[in-house]
């Protein structure tokens, strides 16, 4: 997917609001875009770098997003150290290229990278939760992740409970 960057600040503006009108003749109509959510399950960089795309393309077009991380997903939300971003500890994609590296690839080719995906979700309203049983497999701790990303603790009700139907669930 070659997905042009996305910067919060340029869609500061859009509301998240899942309702838009549309005028038919003299009249408005109501269309209520569908929430779209996305269970991160996988922990390859590639696999992740994708559900951030898809997220940020949904929230850009005002539709509702909530990021499910579970499993070697929540790896891409580990808190930085001093040997980088936490997410470097993904599993490599499919081009077998350590993370770091591959998103660099990605961004010299004009697609946007990690970080700046992931601040047009945060930036653009898009629902961040943790799966509690993820972690707890994985041994790591809600403490652990990141602090610049509002992330909500749950667990698989409250996943179901939010996302409403499972037509919008889509599992990567």
């Amino acid at each position: 997917c070659v997905c042009p960057r996305i910067r919060p600040a340029r869609f500061a503006a859009i509301s998240p609001v899942s309702v838009i009108y549309r005028a038919i003749g003299s009249e408005l109509m109501t269309v209520v875009k569908p929430p779209v959510t996305l269970v991160v399950l996988a922990g390859r960089y590639d696999r992740v770098h994708y559900a951030l795309a898809m997220a940020a393309a949904a929230l850009a077009i005002n539709q509702p997003v909530t990021l499910f991380f579970t499993m070697g997903g929540v790896r891409a939300l580990l808190a930085d150290d001093e040997g980088g971003p936490g997410w470097r500890h993904l599993l490599a994609g499919e081009e077998g290229q350590p993370p770091l590296l591959a998103d660099q690839a990605l961004r010299q080719k004009g697609v946007g990278g990690f970080e700046e995906l992931l601040e047009a979700v945060v930036g653009l309203g898009g629902k961040v939760m943790v799966c509690e049983m993820g972690l707890r497999a994985m041994g790591l701790a809600v403490t652990q992740l990141r602090p610049d990303v509002p992330v909500v603790p749950g667990g698989l009700v409250s996943l179901l409970t939010d996302c409403g139907t499972p037509n919008g669930l889509c599992v990567i």
